[in-house]
């Protein structure tokens, strides 16, 4: 089943290359959507796949890259929009 979800990433998460580790992790998953930087500090990813790829995805960012420390993830159930335009770093 297709679903789509948009994370909220906050910790160390910014200036760690957590932007580029999500365009991995995704397009490994086969996952549609985008990540960016947001003002605050934190980063936000939006997500659009099969449900399995998309837990898979969670996960990635829960863990993030090396040098990041992930403390808190927001996930929010949305609408799938997104088809198969690929994933992009905003």
């Amino acid at each position: 089943m297709r679903i789509a979800r948009r994370f909220i990433v906050s910790g160390r998460v910014q200036g760690v290359g957590f932007r580029y580790f999500a365009l991995d992790a995704a397009r490994r998953e086969g996952v549609n959507g985008y990540v960016m930087n947001h003002d605050d500090g934190s980063v936000e990813a939006v997500a659009e796949g099969e449900s399995e790829a998309i837990e898979r995805f969670e996960r990635a960012l829960r863990r993030g890259p090396s040098r990041s420390r992930v403390e808190q993830v927001m996930v929010d159930e949305i609408e799938p929009a997104f088809g198969n335009s690929g994933f992009n770093i905003r």
